[in-house]
């Protein structure tokens, strides 16, 4: 009934910027939350940055200042800014959202992750 596509991420040197999307399509009627994860290889997966409907966001203190998390609601879509790369970003990236379909029901559900690479 929903489906999240990401785009965006890919191989960048330290310094550099990328933005990630996370398009949501079908029964949208509203993004309630939007939040990215990342986990990179051997390490948990961490919360890098919310946003909910209000407008209030969070951002993991590694990221804070560095990356802002956005939406987009005429599009249906959300956004990372990650600036200022640093190597110890490189993680698979994903998004997952709790979406309101607008008839009182919701879906909550994941992007597919994106590889995000720093070089040094």
């Amino acid at each position: 009934q929903v489906q999240l596509a990401q785009s965006g991420g890919g191989l960048v040197q330290a310094g550099g910027s990328l933005r990630l999307s996370c398009a949501a399509s079908g029964r949208v009627f509203d993004i309630r939350t939007m939040d990215w994860y990342r986990q990179a290889p051997g390490k948990q997966r961490e919360l890098v940055a919310g946003i909910r409907s209000g407008g209030s966001t969070n951002y993991a203190d590694s990221v804070k200042g560095r990356f802002t998390i956005s939406t987009d609601r005429s599009k249906n879509t959300g956004y990372l800014q990650m600036n200022s790369l640093k190597p110890e970003d490189t993680a698979v990236y994903s998004c997952n959202a709790l979406v309101d379909m607008g008839d009182e029901s919701t879906w909550y559900g994941w992007g597919q992750g994106t590889q995000v690479t720093v070089s040094s």
